[in-house]
């Protein structure tokens, strides 16, 4: 238990590097820094994958498409439709949206998957839930004083639509990645993660090329194909697929197969409060009041969910299986 809740906090703290990105290269489109970001991952998973083939041969063609089916949900719709949402409700709003993922992911867990991963009681994992939910409520009321973009009504409810899409596309991804690794306890999740980022490089590839075209198109001036600063973007592409992509997953996936579904969910609240953690690095500021009220909340809620067992007659089925 306290390993795997220290491999999430590992992994919390690896993706909320994702932040700093943009904010490193303001001036690249967002779909350049996504497909950029996972063609590097698929770049690096090449001498990996050749290093464990004899593992990754233990896979069948429906893990495979398991693998590819997660890596476009949770990796490439996710992030086109969340980069997609800021652009236009600007970062609070969708920030408060995407936050919404350690109340989804725990309830969508204890509906969908209590047979075999174990069910926590509503009774008890509702204080928990009711923790974090105000948390999150906080964190973003605390942003959302800074004022919102004034764009248009058409574009602000599209926006809206994409954030809660990228809520449902990661939500699936954590819940069937995890059961995937529960159903497969023989299986590395290294070795997961491999295979994962090794499906992520034609994809990818597919998209940077369509990402490079489309700017061609609608931005004449953008240098092509690796934009105004190439050394910069490469050289973080690939430190965000190394750190985040890459070593944030498997740590996920570690995670995942020490944990059940319904208490690892809430655990992706280490992504928001490092990406908390980082934003006000970069500020060189301290967290207001009501911000830092919200943190303790939600770790609060997040110990209430890791401390609460499951109850007994699930866990013997789960044993059984």
């Amino acid at each position: 238990m306290i390993s795997g809740v220290l491999y999430a906090l590992l992994a919390g703290l690896l993706w909320g590097l994702i932040f700093v990105g943009p904010l490193i290269v303001p001036d690249y489109p967002a779909a350049l820094q996504s497909t950029g970001r996972y063609l590097a991952l698929g770049i690096i998973a090449l001498p990996l994958a050749w290093l464990g083939r004899a593992r990754l041969r233990q896979l069948t063609r429906s893990d495979w498409f398991t693998a590819l089916c997660l890596t476009i949900m949770g990796n490439l719709i996710y992030y086109v439709c969340l980069a997609s949402a800021i652009q236009r409700t600007g970062a609070p709003v969708s920030t408060m949206i995407i936050a919404t993922l350690p109340v989804v992911i725990p309830v969508c867990a204890n509906l969908l998957y209590s047979q075999r991963d174990g069910k926590l009681s509503w009774r008890r994992l509702a204080p928990a839930l009711l923790c974090i939910a105000l948390g999150l409520g906080c964190v973003n009321i605390a942003e959302l004083r800074h004022g919102l973009p004034n764009f248009s009504g058409w574009r602000y409810g599209s926006g809206i639509v994409l954030a809660f899409t990228s809520v449902a596309c990661w939500a699936w991804y954590a819940l069937r990645n995890a059961r995937w690794l529960r159903e497969n306890p023989d299986k590395n999740p290294m070795m997961w993660a491999t295979a994962q980022a090794l499906v992520t490089l034609p994809v990818s590839l597919v998209g940077y090329l369509a990402a490079c075209l489309w700017l061609g198109v609608q931005q004449p001036d953008f240098t092509l194909p690796f934009g105004p600063r190439p050394l910069v973007f490469i050289t973080l592409m690939f430190a965000i697929a190394v750190l985040c992509s890459w070593v944030g997953a498997l740590c996920w996936n570690i995670a995942c197969q020490r944990l059940p579904t319904v208490i690892v969910g809430p655990l992706i609240v280490f992504e928001t409060l490092a990406g908390l953690l980082y934003t006000f690095v970069l500020r060189q500021s301290l967290p207001p009041l009501l911000t830092v009220c919200g943190i303790i909340l939600l770790v609060g809620g997040v110990l209430m969910a890791v401390l609460s067992k499951p109850e007994r007659a699930s866990v013997t089925a789960l044993s059984a299986e």
